[in-house]
């Protein structure tokens, strides 16, 4: 992706766009395109105001779900690509704010998982 976007001519306004870049897999045969399920969403973040209100977007999504949005490393736990360990060593020296909370959350939660799994 970042090859193709080296080539790729900016237009007046001076901004890539990714649909250009997507243009340029379709034209080679290499685009791959899945329809994004339910609970899923696009955010345009090309002004200041989309940028603004995609900020807001996240930020009432966490809020009221309890749940970090792109947090890479739950998603690389939950993939299996880091063990409890690793997590919990990511999450140390971010014990004093929110995120290394959360971090910590994610380990809770699973371990509270298993031990119900083992009780069934």
């Amino acid at each position: 992706m970042v090859e193709v976007a080296k080539h790729i001519k900016p237009p007046a306004r001076g901004e890539l766009e990714i649909t250009t870049v997507n243009q340029e897999f379709l034209k080679d045969k290499l685009l791959k395109v899945q329809t994004m399920a339910r609970g899923f969403a696009w955010l345009d973040t090309g002004t200041h105001d989309s940028l603004s209100e995609a900020s807001t977007f996240l930020e009432v999504l966490e809020m009221r779900q309890g749940l970090k949005v792109a947090c890479l490393e739950g998603i690389a736990y939950r993939q299996g690509w880091i063990d409890s360990d690793t997590l919990r060593e990511n999450a140390q020296p971010m014990l004093k704010n929110d995120y290394g909370k959360y971090l910590l959350s994610i380990l809770e939660e699973n371990e509270a998982s298993l031990t119900k799994n083992l009780e069934y």
